[in-house]
């Protein structure tokens, strides 16, 4: 009988099955999923950015110690420069004595 045929649709009921089709349309968007997933992403870049200011911490703190270390031996070094002149004037105050051989 043309029954069928008179019903729209009714020859493609099985091909729907193979129909992907959103859950929500286009035109409706569900504000209350998109403000979820915002508060998710910022929670989740809350806490990444916690964990990089503690790591930034650490870091500055780390170099601040190198920084430390470079200046106190630079400081050593500038005056064990200052103070080596000075050894090599005792060394030739000390050189102008002369040595003489004894024999037992």
């Amino acid at each position: 009988m043309p029954i069928s045929s008179a019903i729209k649709g009714l020859q493609s009921i099985k091909s729907m099955q193979n129909v992907v089709k959103s859950g929500i349309p286009n035109k409706e968007e569900s504000d209350f999923i998109k403000l979820y997933m915002y508060e998710k992403e910022r929670t989740r870049l809350k806490s990444e950015e916690i964990r990089i200011l503690l790591r930034l911490e650490i870091i500055q703190g780390r170099l601040k110690e190198i920084q430390d270390y470079n200046d106190e031996k630079a400081g050593q070094m500038h005056s064990a420069e200052i103070i080596a002149p000075l050894q090599k004037k005792v060394e030739e105050i000390k050189s102008d004595f002369k040595t003489l051989s004894i024999d037992y």
